[in-house]
């Protein structure tokens, strides 16, 4: 491919595939008869490429669980926005700059886009785009994971609402996702006594192994979660990092201290149901008691905490202290089954899709 300029040879026009909503899941996991694949041809001459954009090449996308909730064609308090029929889907991505109409970007650059296209090429305003700094040492699937989303919704959770003192008892659900695997690396390193729940003995021996955990369990072995947890926490529990909600939820709030804090991120095992068969919780009474404080969080209220939390993690990570684990799907064909594979327990760590090699 020729970049343009310079007597190279222009590239003009590239065809591009991209994953759209054909027709809304209001449960269930998406299948092909929600998305679909489909190629479009995209002009990458300078005169199509209106001022202030950039044109990339898309070289990795990430693949998380909340972009299930935009798919059902319902707004049921659910936190974000619905796709529009025949929309392409958005997600975080990294992109390789291809052309230029913004002085302060060069074709080359490589630039973290917060709102990339599932697709393999995208022309976009640079507003929001942040370029990666390719002497840094840090791997590009990192500024997806650990200094992305799923990291800055960990650090929020853990640093910021649930602030654990040395020693406090720390739970964190669904603990070898995205999210929680740092969660509870970072709750270690607030010296916290860490238990993770998780899905596959697998899983149990990475928490331990490499993540540091200090103990962890299979929840499809160990199904009930109040003997569970009463084993794991004679002590009680003082913060519970949320992924899961359901029947996890309604146990933990056996086992919190007083004061306890719960930060809400997600939960997952209600994300595939309409809300009337979502599970209930009948022991909400026990926050009262114990003066527990819930609160669910979106991580883009605390973009002005953006700066300190890369600050401290790009820290961790140079010093060896925070450790990144990630699923790598190859091609953008690949999305259906990698959104597909974060509902069945079948990944570790983070999942994402390497667009371009």
């Amino acid at each position: 491919m020729g970049s343009g300029g310079g007597g190279k040879e222009e590239l003009a026009v590239v065809e591009s595939r991209e994953w759209y909503l054909s027709a809304y899941a209001p449960q269930g996991v998406p299948t092909s008869d929600h998305l679909k694949l489909g190629t479009v041809s995209l002009s990458l001459h300078p005169d199509s490429i209106p001022d202030g954009h950039l044109a990339l090449q898309i070289l990795w996308i990430s693949v998380d669980p909340y972009l299930r909730s935009r798919m059902t064609g319902r707004d049921d308090g659910l936190y974000f926005s619905q796709f529009n029929l025949d929309q392409v889907l958005t997600e975080f991505g990294i992109g390789r700059v291809i052309r230029s109409k913004d002085s302060g970007f060069t074709e080359g650059d490589i630039v973290i886009n917060p709102f990339s296209p599932v697709a393999e090429y995208c022309v976009i305003p640079s507003a929001f785009l942040r370029k990666v700094d390719p002497t840094s040492g840090i791997s590009l699937p990192d500024y997806l994971c650990s200094l992305g989303v799923p990291g800055f919704t960990a650090w929020v959770g853990i640093e910021v609402l649930g602030n654990p003192k040395p020693g406090s008892n720390v739970f964190i659900s669904a603990a070898a996702g995205g999210v929680g695997m740092f969660a509870g690396q970072l709750a270690k390193l607030k010296g916290c006594r860490v238990i993770g729940s998780t899905g596959s003995d697998e899983k149990v021996k990475l928490l331990k192994e490499e993540f540091g955990y200090d103990d962890a369990f299979n929840y499809h072995k160990e199904t009930d979660f109040d003997a569970a947890l009463s084993k794991y926490f004679p002590n009680g529990i003082d913060v519970y990092f949320e992924n899961v909600g359901g029947k996890m939820l309604e146990a933990v709030l056996n086992h919190i201290n007083r004061g306890a804090r719960i930060p809400l991120c997600g939960m997952i095992s209600q994300y595939n149901k309409v809300w009337e068969e979502r599970e209930g919780l009948r022991n909400l009474l026990n926050m009262v008691g114990k003066e527990v404080r819930m609160e669910g969080f979106l991580v883009g209220s605390y973009l002005d905490r953006f700066g300190d939390f890369m600050k401290e993690m790009e820290g961790y990570i140079k010093e060896g202290k925070i450790q990144s684990k990630h699923k790598v799907y190859n091609g953008i064909e690949s999305f259906l089954e990698s959104f597909a594979s974060i509902f069945s327990s079948s990944n570790m760590g983070k999942v994402v899709i390497q667009v371009r090699p």
